[in-house]
């Protein structure tokens, strides 16, 4: 089941509304999806409200509103070699503000305190019930669903001032979506981007040094995860600079593609 969340385009009579719903139809053919709303949250048994849109008429926003973003750095072994790292002893983690969030129809801002922000595509995990010291068994228990992420970062704050809140938190750092895909086995899914159509990154999450039940149990260790939390697993090989102008687009098999351009601050 693929979990949106929208809201709805002028001209309806629930133009500017917002909600959840499921989107059904063929994503390589936008013309046949049509979206399904809910009543209410996704989490738990969701109910349909019983109004139905075609896709043309909704615009879709990030999938989920965290409360927090919990990231793990250098799950990838090559990525970790490009820049000149090593794979970590344990996962390394970090926090993305939830002012950072947006959806796949929203634009990264360039911050004007960067001048080399890059990519870094990433398939992330969105948590479904509040869990704390959760077993690996059962780590399925607790995940709604999977989307894709952007983890936007501006490489040279985060070399320049060691620790990453400013470098990967600023706003519009963390783009998600374009959906939240509940059926879905992460174990070897294909994780791309591309910037204005030419390939930048390309992986299987299969590669990642840590699946992700290990980085559901090593985070659960610590801290209590909320309905609605993401976790980032990651990125693989490949990242590089984003200018004002590109368009950047994240496909994660199995999930659907999140492109954002790049524009200015203003």
């Amino acid at each position: 089941m693929r979990i949106a969340r929208f809201s709805v385009r002028e001209g309806s009579p629930a133009a500017g509304s917002v909600s959840f719903g499921v989107v059904e139809g063929d994503p390589a053919r936008p013309e046949s999806l049509v979206v399904h709303g809910l009543a209410g949250h996704p989490f738990g048994q969701p109910r349909p409200s019983g109004e139905s849109y075609r896709f043309q008429d909704v615009r879709l926003l990030s999938p989920i509103l965290p409360n927090k973003i919990v990231a793990v750095g250098r799950n990838y072994a090559a990525h970790a070699a490009e820049l000149g790292n090593a794979v970590p002893d344990v996962p390394l983690t970090f926090f993305k503000p939830s002012t950072s969030v947006i959806g796949p129809t929203e634009s990264i801002a360039y911050p004007p305190f960067s001048s080399d922000v890059q990519h870094e595509a990433e398939l992330a995990v969105v948590i479904g019930r509040m869990c704390r010291e959760v077993p690996l068994e059962r780590v399925p228990e607790v995940i709604l669903g999977y989307t894709c992420a952007n983890d936007v970062t501006a490489r040279d704050v985060q070399q320049r001032e060691g620790q990453w809140a400013r470098a990967k938190g600023f706003d519009t750092a963390c783009p998600l979506g374009p959906w939240i895909e509940t059926d879905l086995d992460p174990s070897d899914l294909a994780v791309t981007c591309t910037v204005n159509g030419e390939l930048r990154q390309t992986g299987r999450t299969s590669l990642m040094v840590r699946s992700v039940a290990e980085l559901i149990v090593h985070i659960s260790e610590a801290m209590t995860l909320l309905p609605g939390d993401v976790v980032l697993t990651g990125t693989p090989a490949g990242v590089g600079p984003i200018q004002v102008g590109d368009e950047v687009a994240v496909t994660v098999e199995g999930i659907g593609t999140l492109a954002n351009k790049v524009v200015k601050r203003g």
